[in-house]
């Protein structure tokens, strides 16, 4: 059994019925909306079919909305969880190829397909775990002259860019775009948002924490739409929000010591360099 959570906040409807055409015909068999926009006018959903469950919440962030789903799940003793954005968009046999992996990866515990931007190219989204200098260099370093030659090789060596992004990878950090997970693994180790995170790098915290339990794969076999609109770059409002929420996240992990962070990524850069020759000699 699959189930899915959509949080809306103020959603356009062309979002949602875009959404709506990729989960509704897909094997997926209850999609539960957290509506936390300050009326319910998007509870007409409800009568569009049997398997979507509408909730009408305070705005508890995009983590603690998805958890309520989450818990959900749990309860319905569903197998598997996919955390969906409202901007994305995929062919409704995406959610049975994810299933069919995870069925026969019982090490899986979360596995994030293909992403690509509505014109085809890819959108580089397998992490190592973040250092300060990797966000802030990321972000706030200009790509003029030589910083730009030299912010491009850190981004590349940050996004993973070497491994070609053509074969399973296990990164310790991914996209929260769409986060199909397993629910034995969630709720074994009690691993669900942690709310503090009210908006941004609650699926990086998340994750990180799936990974010490299992494999958090990358599965280029199956493809999803991501019309990524990378608000904090447009709005001063959600800059702030991102910069606060980096602060929390490495106020919880650590700034410049994290023993964990450290080991994590070294095993995947290795795995990576391992790719690579395997590419190379093919």
């Amino acid at each position: 059994m699959t189930t899915a959570s959509l949080v809306l906040y103020k959603t356009p409807r062309s979002q949602i019925e875009s959404l709506l055409s990729s989960v509704l015909p897909s094997c997926a068999e209850k999609l539960i909306i957290v509506d936390n926009s300050p009326d319910d006018r998007w509870r007409e959903l409800e009568s569009r079919s049997e398997k979507i469950r509408y909730i009408h919440n305070e705005n508890l962030g995009y983590g603690g909305s998805h958890n309520l789903a989450m818990r959900l799940a749990i309860e319905m003793n569903a197998d598997y969880h996919v955390v969906l954005n409202p901007d994305i968009r995929f062919e409704p046999s995406v959610l049975a190829t994810l299933a069919r992996y995870m069925d026969g990866n019982p090490d899986a515990v979360y596995v994030l397909p293909k992403v690509v931007y509505p014109n085809g190219e890819p959108q580089y989204l397998c992490k190592l775990l973040p250092t300060p200098s990797d966000l802030i260099f990321r972000r706030f370093v200009p790509s003029v002259g030589f910083l730009k030659k030299w912010k491009e090789r850190k981004n590349a060596r940050y996004c993973l860019m070497d491994s070609g992004y053509d074969r399973v990878m296990n990164p310790p950090c991914l996209s929260g775009c769409f986060m199909f997970m397993r629910l034995s693994a969630i709720s074994a180790h009690g691993i669900f948002f942690d709310d503090r995170f009210f908006m941004y790098f609650e699926d990086f915290d998340l994750i990180r924490r799936l990974h010490r339990v299992g494999k958090t794969v990358f599965l280029p076999d199956a493809e999803i739409v991501h019309d990524h609109a990378a608000e904090s770059y447009k709005s001063r409002k959600m800059l702030a929000a991102h910069v606060k929420s980096a602060i929390r996240y490495f106020n919880k992990w650590g700034w410049l010591f994290d023993r964990e962070r450290r080991a994590m990524n070294k095993k995947i850069l290795e795995e990576i360099k391992d790719i690579s020759v395997i590419t190379r000699r093919s």
